[in-house]
């Protein structure tokens, strides 16, 4: 298997040299119009897919080898998964992505798949812009096939050495205790990292489609047009891999979080963050004519900061609990195709800084600071100043101690309180957006559509200022007495966590501000998608409840735009509660072994855990034990469930994992962690109530949703307008370029009569391309109890081998 496997990804690389080859080959001889040029193109094309076949191949081989329970690759041995449960299933099948060497083989699996995908439609008619396109994304792809060539520590087919075999082909001892990390045996993170992937690979081509617009010349909209879908698909499963990230974070590691800040953690937002203010960017490319260098270099930026995660990850640079052992050629490769991919987008926008020019009536100048245009514009500056100053906080520990934080591990309180305003007013423009014009907003204009929803969030406002002044304010009080005691006891590590929360007036102005921010996003998105249901109902003469699934599929940019500011709202309330008003309280309940109780109870707030009992119980594996413990929980004098924390002992390793038991209620999380057996016969507690955390799961959600909707809906006339306004890219073998400097003056696309007049977009609401123009296809004894910490907890660290995270 390792050879066959070893020969795959031979083919692979050929693969990519050949279709590199002859699409750069038949690019340079279509501008002499030789005969030969659509021959070779066709050629690079089928190269394209076959690599694909290659990689696909060797994916399958692990993935046998995994269900099988074929040890002869070292990687196979490595990262196996020894669960009995009914998900077994699902962790064989996550050990392809589970270790460095399978991730990278099956990131360069999907990009390959979206290659193809470009490869099999544009070879119904070759055009110079897709066989560029394909041609810089083929190039990516070489870089990826050529890490896992060339590096032996990325080599996922290296032969499993003779030490782990016995004489009869049974493994030994020392092979037995080889195996998946315990911490990723679980459903959530079994999907996390190819989702991430998915959206990782799938940024490559808005990426490849910049540059190839670049290249040929063409200002015009096609590009946007035909990469738009991938970069909604690719940002819709990014922040799905994120957010099943932090479930998993949340529910496993046993801290009672679900966003720590590590540096593998900022690396996936990187591209996320960056990824908003691209798709704003198409928007406005598409609809004004303008925003189109934003456009091309933001595509790079969302690329090159997808490699930068990669690189952080990978190359040794930061030491993160989810990074990998660090070698030359990831180093080397991945550190140039950042730098390549970034002075790309520069270079090619100095060269046809003039094409790449506003169209005739759209302005990339703002006429007023309180427009459409300024919106977007700082939508865009905020993205890309926040992105690169979480990369520069993240990777700071590895620059020289004179730079600012350099040689310094920056702390969570750092990155919150960098984050916490910058977020609040990010969410204000969001807010404000929809009320606004292109080019000037008049006041009454404003205030006409500013006047019923601003109602409704004052009320909704002040709803929230009695939970905050009920709840929130005494939570804060407690906290700063309880961290205030135990610095005074010499702790540090609460006199720390008190500098989080001075000064007063500021942390609680900040949530003030926070909660009247959401009111008014909250509202102003719920309007704005009611008023597109009447415009369309009007426009359409049909009934509200159709009007309403008719814009869902019709309107989708506007409708899903909406409701992903609907979902940031949600989302914004929940983490103000769920980061700023954790209660947090370390104990133990003593326990007497003879009659099987509790000398004590544990209270929390107005929570009180009665023990009940506990078990150990071993796993049909043979390997795993689970101590657990019952309590019944009682909030003031009524019940309310029983929790069951447990801790599973992993025996052949040694490895403890702590699983958190949690009552969920719509208000606030009770989050429960045993943390093992004293030798006193205590057990340790670890216990939080965590407010809000429910709105941050259903507005994530929501935001999910609605770029879900914003992906597969399509766009109504405008797909009839797409290529007649922006012109058909010629065939390869034409000659010429595909767009001239002076076709750069096309009418920009304007809205539909319907949305025109009463719905002005929200600035997240992002148009679908044209599905029937250019139709993208869419990508496929009880154990000993560690001395508890003293709050804060940071989060628990597991091995970084086994670590799945890109």
């Amino acid at each position: 298997m390792s050879l066959i496997g070893l020969m795959g990804l031979l083919v692979a690389f050929a693969g990519v040299v050949v279709s590199v080859v002859c699409l750069a080959a038949g690019a340079m001889l279509a501008r002499k119009k030789s005969a030969v040029a659509e021959t070779l193109s066709w050629g690079g094309h089928v190269a394209a897919i076959l690599t694909a076949v290659a990689l696909t191949l060797c994916c399958g081989i692990l993935v046998y080898c995994f269900f099988a329970g074929d040890y002869t690759i070292e990687y196979v041995l490595r990262q196996h998964s020894d669960s009995s449960s009914e998900l077994a299933w699902l962790y064989k099948l996550s050990g392809l992505w589970a270790g460095r060497e399978g991730s990278l083989l099956f990131w360069a699996w999907l990009i390959s798949l979206f290659n193809a995908v470009v490869a099999v439609r544009n070879m119904r008619q070759l055009h110079r812009l897709d066989s560029m396109a394909l041609l810089v994304s083929q190039v990516v792809l070489g870089a990826f096939v050529g890490v896992l060539l060339f590096s032996e520590s990325n080599m996922p087919f290296t032969a499993t050495p003779a030490k782990y075999f016995n004489l009869d082909g049974s493994l030994t001892m020392a092979a037995s205790t080889l195996g998946m990390n315990a911490l990723l045996e679980h459903w959530a993170m079994a999907i996390h990292p190819p989702t991430l992937f998915v959206g990782y690979a799938g940024l490559t081509i808005p990426f490849a489609f910049a540059i190839g617009a670049l290249v040929v010349n063409d200002p015009s909209r096609e590009w946007v047009i035909r990469s738009q879908r991938y970069a909604l698909f690719s940002w819709l499963f990014l922040g799905i891999g994120i957010g099943l990230g932090a479930v998993w974070a949340y529910v496993v590691l046993g801290w009672g979080g679900y966003w720590g800040w590590d540096p593998v953690e900022n690396a996936s937002l990187l591209s996320w963050l960056v990824g908003v203010a691209l798709i704003h960017s198409f928007t406005v490319y598409r609809q004004r004519g303008a925003f189109k260098r934003w456009s091309v270099m933001c595509a790079c930026l969302t690329f090159a900061f997808v490699i930068v995660g990669t690189f952080i990850s990978r190359s040794g640079l930061v030491q993160s609990v989810h990074a990998f052992e660090g070698d030359l050629v990831s180093l080397v490769l991945f550190g140039a195709l950042i730098v390549v991919s970034v002075l790309a987008g520069i270079v090619g926008l100095a060269v046809r800084w003039k094409s790449f020019g506003p169209s005739e009536g759209g302005e990339d100048d703002m006429e007023s600071m309180a427009s459409r245009e300024a919106a977007y514009y700082f939508n865009n500056v905020i993205m890309v100043v926040v992105a690169f100053l979480l990369a520069y906080l993240t990777i700071a520990s590895a620059l020289p101690s004179w730079l600012p934080f350099g040689g310094q591990q920056v702390s969570t309180g750092t990155y919150d309180a960098i984050g916490r305003p910058l977020g609040v007013i990010y969410l204000a423009i969001l807010a404000v957006c929809p009320l606004l014009s292109w080019g000037k907003t008049q006041g009454s204009a404003f205030l006409k559509r500013a006047k019923v929803p601003g109602i409704c969030a004052a009320v909704l406002f002040a709803g929230l200022m009695v939970y905050f002044v009920t709840y929130l304010v005494p939570v804060y009080n407690d906290n700063v007495a309880y961290y205030t005691a135990l610095a005074a006891e010499g702790d540090a590590n609460a006199a720390e966590m008190l500098t989080t929360y001075a000064p007063s007036w500021y942390y609680l102005g900040l949530t003030v501000v926070g909660l009247a921010v959401a009111s008014v996003l909250f509202f102003n998105a719920l309007f704005m998608i009611a008023r597109g249901v009447a415009a369309y109902a009007k426009a359409k003469d049909v009934g509200r409840v159709k009007a309403f699934f008719g814009m869902m599929v019709n309107r989708a940019s506007t409708f899903g735009g909406c409701l992903a500011h609907f979902g940031m709202a949600v989302i914004l309330v929940g983490l103000i509660g769920s980061s700023m008003y954790v209660t947090e309280r370390v104990g133990y309940v003593g326990y007497d072994q003879k009659t099987d109780t509790a000398t004590n109870d544990f209270t929390i707030q107005d929570f009180t855990l009665k023990y009940q009992a506990n078990e150990v119980v071993a796993d049909e594996n043979g390997s795993d034990i689970f101590y657990r413990v019952f309590f019944d929980v009682y909030k003031g004098d009524q019940f309310v469930g029983t929790v069951d924390p447990t801790v599973q002992l992993v025996q052949t390793t040694q490895q403890q994992k702590l699983l958190a038991s949690v009552v969920s209620f719509a208000e606030e999380d009770l989050f429960v962690v045993y943390r093992g057996m004293t030798a006193d016969d205590e057990f340790s507690m670890d216990v939080r109530v965590n407010p809000l955390i429910a709105e941050v799961w259903v507005g994530f959600f929501l935001l999910m949703a609605g770029a879900t909707v914003s992906t597969l809906g399509r766009r109504g006339a405008s797909r009839k307008r797409a290529v007649a306004e922006a012109g058909e890219n010629p065939p390869v073998g034409e000659g010429g370029e595909a767009s001239r400097e002076g076709k750069a003056a096309e009418t920009p696309e304007a809205p539909e009569a319907s949305e025109a007049s009463e719905v002005p977009e929200a600035s997240g609401a992002v148009t679908v391309p044209d599905t029937k123009t250019e139709p993208l296809a869419e990508p496929p004894t009880m154990p000993p109890a560690a001395e508890p910490p003293t709050e804060p907890q940071a989060a628990p660290q597991a091995p970084s081998d086994s670590e799945s995270r890109a």
